[in-house]
C-alpha cells in the first residue's frame, strides 16, 4: 500500500465531505439540520470514497480494497479528531464521546470501507483476473 497517497486522497475526501457537511447547515430542507447534514453527508461519501478509489487503483493495483477502504476512513477519523470535533462539534454543545459513539458516523464508517471494497471488486479483481 502506498501510505502518502492513501492518506493524501483520505485527506481529500476529507474536505470535501466535512465542506458538504457544514454546507448543508445553510439550505435547510428537513427541520432537523444535523439529521439533514448526516444524510447529505451519507449520500455525498458514495462518490467521494469512488473516485478516491479510482485515484488510488491508478497507480496501485495489488492492494486490496479492504485496506484501502479502512485507510481512507481511518484518515478521516484522524482528522475529525483533530479539526472536525474541536473547531465544528465542541463549539456547538458537542463532544467526542457524542460524535464517535454516533450510530450515523459508524454508518458512514461502514459505507467507506464497503464502497472501496465494492471499487476494488468491480475495477481491479474481476480486471486482473481475465
Amino acid at each position: 500500500m502506498k501510505i502518502f497517497r492513501v492518506i493524501a486522497i483520505g485527506t481529500l475526501i476529507w474536505i470535501f465531505g466535512v465542506s458538504l457537511y457544514t454546507l448543508s447547515f445553510y439550505v435547510p430542507v428537513i427541520e432537523n439540520p444535523e439529521q439533514q447534514a448526516n444524510m447529505v453527508l451519507f449520500i455525498a461519501v458514495l462518490p467521494l470514497v469512488w473516485v478516491g478509489c479510482w485515484l488510488y487503483y491508478n497507480e496501485d493495483r495489488n492492494t486490496n480494497g479492504y485496506s484501502v477502504g479502512l485507510a481512507l476512513f481511518l484518515t478521516s477519523a484522524v482528522l475529525d479528531a483533530i479539526i472536525t470535533v474541536p473547531f465544528l462539534i465542541i463549539p456547538n454543545g458537542g463532544s467526542y464521546y457524542g460524535f464517535y459513539t454516533d450510530i450515523g458516523f459508524w454508518v458512514i464508517a461502514f459505507e467507506f470501507i464497503a464502497v472501496a471494497i465494492l471499487y476494488w471488486y468491480v475495477k481491479v479483481y474481476v480486471k486482473n483476473k481475465k
